[in-house]
């Protein structure tokens, strides 16, 4: 029981550390304003990740498609994963770190925005779908852990969360992302 105990109380601890965390918190501000006029002008925000980071993707971009707390029109939202047989073709053909990449390339346009999951911050085909959305001209927000790796220099935001640990970071990522999109709904839909 006292294990259990303690895996919570780990997630409660950097929960709490975030709440602490100005610099994150003006983060989270400033990604939400800029989302938020992205999608009123008609862009589009794409997401990646590997493994439960790409779980977490597509979770968050369903939330903008398909709708959070209000009834209201979807927003333009999709994780870079979603099409296996794309997917599965250009890894066999050009090499996994050349997936996200090259569907970035086929669907972000200047002023999008690109949400990239990496606990490690250091995966080679979100390195590389960053640098092409940045070649493209769009907002990169980064989601990571502590030390936010190669991804830290690379995001014009980065939400790292204060840890090491794989599962506590993946669950930080989903409580930012739904802050996120509530925050976003609010603003395109209730203009609050």
């Amino acid at each position: 029981m006292q294990y259990i105990k303690n895996i919570i109380q780990e997630s409660i601890d950097i929960k709490q550390n975030l709440l602490q965390d100005e610099e994150l918190l003006y983060a989270l501000e400033g990604i939400t304003t800029e989302l938020t006029q992205i999608f009123k002008t008609g862009g589009k925000a794409l997401f990646c990740g590997n493994g439960g980071s790409a779980s977490d993707a597509q979770h968050l971009a369903a939330e903008f498609s398909g709708r959070f707390y209000m009834e209201r029109e979807p927003l333009f939202a999709e994780a870079l994963h979603v099409n296996t047989s794309f997917l599965t073709a250009v890894s066999n053909d050009y090499g996994y770190e050349e997936a996200y990449a090259r569907m970035v390339r086929a669907a972000g346009r200047k002023g999008d925005m690109l949400l990239a999951l990496s606990t490690s911050g250091n995966s080679p085909n979100i390195i590389r779908a960053i640098d092409d959305a940045r070649k493209i001209g769009m907002k990169i927000v980064g989601l990571t852990g502590q030390t936010g790796g190669e991804m830290r220099d690379k995001c014009d935001w980065l939400l790292n969360v204060p840890s090491l640990n794989t599962p506590r970071i993946q669950e930080a990522h989903i409580l930012l992302g739904h802050i996120i999109c509530e925050m976003v709904e609010r603003q395109v839909f209730a203009g609050n």
